[in-house]
């Protein structure tokens, strides 16, 4: 079966490997925050860009006007380097976006997102200094997510799972535990939904897949070669497919009729690689009210129904 022509979503993001930005007037090309959308480019960034990166995303550099020259200094790189990175971000002047990351800075400051609250999870930490840790850290993901989140890009999810024959899901690790989560959730609406735990078993589904139906596939780095691979069997057998990813220009949009982004702050050695799990379940369930909500007496019907059921055996 030929694959199916592009979405209007996907006609929008264009087919370039790097998306091309149309600039404002103030110079920038994006109204999501800088911050957000600098760390979602870190896992496609040069070494030399990454280092550029981090002091960007330092919270306290000790320096309240720099120069791209400074920059460059503190990464080790040539100022070509820093430029090349705020204008990947669609900023002209390296003025505005500084701005930017400085108004950031301030509301997760006002937030109470100090550097002792998001900091590492060291081992001299108390329990209360955990707790605060992890709960600021979740709730910055999250209130990133909100921020980010495409509303478009989730209604064009919502229309398309609403009228599927049948939804596959796939995703390794914490991926498979939020959409394990969906579709059980899915299930109980009358939405025929498979969740799919091993690979081999996915990819022979996505191979199969009937006409009518969508792939949904979660990866926070948007680089899982199992759940990538998923993707791409099921769009090349010319269902819809859709993504939901920390990293926008990641290999699995590429195989992603509908890309859905979350904000989460992760690192593997903080106390925010929590976030990721956090943010994508807030994604998927407003995904879910969305399907929930497309079709309301029946999947209140239904949920009736599954509610009167489960309730003899509580």
């Amino acid at each position: 079966m030929p694959p199916r022509p592009p979405t209007r979503r996907q006609s929008e993001r264009g087919t370039s490997e790097t998306p091309t930005r149309r600039l404002s007037e103030r110079g920038t090309s994006e109204s999501k925050p800088a911050t957000i959308r600098l760390r979602a480019l870190l896992p496609s960034l040069k070494p030399a860009e990454a280092r550029v990166a981090r002091v960007f995303l330092e919270p306290d550099s000790g320096e309240p006007h720099p120069t791209i020259s400074s920059v460059a200094a503190r990464a080790e790189t040539s100022t070509a380097t820093v430029v090349r990175l705020f204008q990947r971000l669609g900023y002209r002047h390296f003025k505005a976006f500084w701005m930017d990351l400085t108004l950031d800075a301030r509301r997760d400051e006002a937030a109470g997102a100090t550097t002792e609250a998001t900091g590492d999870i060291d081992r001299s930490d108390s329990l209360p200094d955990i707790v605060a840790k992890v709960y600021t850290n979740s709730w910055l993901s999250l209130a990133d997510t909100v921020r980010a989140l495409d509303v478009g890009a989730l209604a064009e999810a919502i229309e398309l799972i609403s009228g599927a024959a049948r939804v596959d899901l796939f995703g390794a690790g914490a991926g498979a535990v939020v959409l394990h989560d969906l579709q059980q959730k899915l299930s109980r609406i009358g939405q025929t939904a498979l969740f799919w735990p091993d690979t081999h078993a996915a990819w022979t589904a996505a191979a199969a897949l009937p006409p009518g139906g969508v792939a949904l596939g979660v990866s926070h780095s948007g680089e899982t070669v199992d759940t990538v691979e998923f993707l791409r069997l099921a769009r090349a057998r010319g269902v819809q497919t859709i993504a939901l990813t920390n990293h926008g220009e990641s290999p699995i949009t590429e195989h992603a009729e509908v890309v859905l982004l979350t904000a989460a702050r992760e690192d593997p050695f903080r106390s925010g690689a929590l976030g990721s799990r956090t943010a994508q379940l807030l994604v998927l369930d407003c995904l879910f009210i969305g399907v929930a909500q497309a079709n309301y007496d029946g999947s209140m019907e239904a949920l009736r129904e599954t509610l009167r059921v489960l309730r003899s055996r509580r």
